[in-house]
């Protein structure tokens, strides 16, 4: 996590200082719910909420903790600083450290992904715009980067749509499934503490009681919720890298908005590179990165050990924070996204008409041809138009074989573009539900 590739409000949820005030809360809201069963004396967990305002000292938390060689131990001193040391007795009654750890981390997670959440809408607006625009641009569909047959720039905004819509649903279903807290002991009993405190203490913090934990929150859902993370950077990829394409020189169907005063090269004033697109492709893999150490993070040692502890106190904060940068990066890019529909047709035609070889050979097929015939004719004349850069068409008029079968009005009718574009409505239904 570093600046360049930070924005302040996903920042702040992972800052010390929003940690601090989170484990704060967990230990007010369990000293309430202790008073409210009789089990510590009402005055002190009063006493503790005299701190609710108080900005708490990272850098004396830190001094302490130099001392102790225990960050939790350190917080609770501090906090004993601020509400009195007899005041501060009861706090922590029958908790473990990882009852604060875990049940703050979740509340980051959760926090998190609501912001994710809404970057996620805002990608889908920007998608949905721009396909609906290009709806009948027609350019030529790329099957293992040769051209294929025709589709719409419509069409290939609108897959990305689908794609971040499922991704929305993910993201949903995993901050559903991390949003849990455990207030539950040293291993997971209650046995120093009742199941009501860790109840009080979720509802307080928008979180359910985890059903059955041991020292921790079990690290399954962890794994799930950064996985789905690393989904969503692969499908930013995915939209990166058919930009990335787009631009290339050879191609230049698209590009990204080169804004006035904007240099691309120190040393090559023409250039004008897909900077933004291959940032975020390099993005993707720093979040996917997260997703293996996570998913090492579920096998633990009995019950529990702190292998996982490090690995989420990194991928946590980097995996979010680079997460809602990119998503917030791509957004900006398809918004602004330069399309050029002159050239998407001056790039089908370079090999003029090939595009229909397949409707020709099924016209030939259905003319009472046999398949392994029909190939072999279109083939042939296909091939021609790669050597020589000639007409499909006129190949085809020319050879006896296929005019024999199909015609020349029949030829000529296979090469009615709106034959490829004639459902697009129908898929833009099925995507967009409108």
């Amino acid at each position: 996590m570093i600046p360049r590739y930070s924005r302040p409000d996903m920042v702040a949820i992972w800052s010390p200082e929003t940690k601090f005030k989170i484990w704060y809360e967990i230990e007010a809201h369990a000293c309430d719910a202790q008073a409210d069963l009789g089990v510590i004396p009402r005055e002190n967990a009063d006493a503790v909420w005299k701190a609710k305002d108080v900005e708490f000292d990272v850098a004396r938390i830190d001094e302490i903790e130099a001392v102790t060689k225990h960050d939790v131990i350190a917080f609770l001193t501090h906090l004993a600083e601020h509400v009195g040391s007899e005041e501060a007795r009861f706090v922590h009654q029958g908790m473990t450290s990882s009852d604060v750890l875990d049940t703050c981390l979740n509340v980051q997670l959760v926090r998190s992904a609501d912001i994710l959440i809404e970057d996620m809408k805002g990608l889908l607006a920007a998608l949905k715009k721009r396909a609906i625009e290009h709806k009948d641009t027609v350019r030529v569909g790329r099957s293992h980067g040769i051209h294929a047959e025709p589709t719409t720039m419509g069409l290939t905004f609108a897959r990305f749509y689908a794609e971040m819509d499922r991704n929305l649903d993910r993201l949903k279903a995993a901050r559903e499934e991390i949003a849990t807290g455990a207030i539950s002991g040293a291993v997971g009993t209650f046995a120093n503490i009742d199941p009501a405190v860790e109840e009080h203490v979720c509802a307080k913090l928008g979180l359910k009681p985890e059903p059955i934990s041991t020292q921790v929150i079990p690290r399954d859902r962890h794994a799930m919720f950064f996985a789905v993370l690393g989904v969503i950077a692969s499908s930013i990829e995915n939209v990166a890298i058919e930009i990335r394409h787009m631009q290339r020189t050879e191609v230049l169907e698209g590009a990204e908005f080169f804004s006035m005063g904007q240099k691309g090269s120190s040393a090559m004033p023409h250039k004008k590179n897909p900077v933004l697109t291959e940032n975020l492709t390099g993005l993707a893999r720093l979040v996917r990165s997260a997703v293996i150490p996570a998913m090492e993070n579920v096998a633990l040692w009995h019950e529990r050990d702190i292998s996982h502890s490090s690995v989420e106190r990194a991928i946590g904060p980097d995996a979010c924070v680079t997460l809602d940068f990119a998503l917030a990066r791509l957004t900006g890019v398809i918004d602004k996204m330069l399309v050029f529909p002159e050239n998407m047709l001056d790039n089908m035609n370079k090999f003029p008409g090939l595009v229909m070889s397949q409707r020709v050979l099924l016209a030939l097929t259905q003319a009472g041809v046999s398949r392994e015939d029909a190939y072999v004719m279109v083939q042939r004349n296909a091939l021609k138009v790669w050597e020589f850069r000639t007409d499909f068409r006129e190949e085809l008029l020319a050879d006896g074989d296929v005019v024999k079968a199909l015609g020349e009005d029949g030829i000529n009718e296979k090469f009615n573009m709106d034959y490829h574009t004639k459902h697009v409505d129908t898929i833009f239904k099925r995507v967009f539900g409108e």
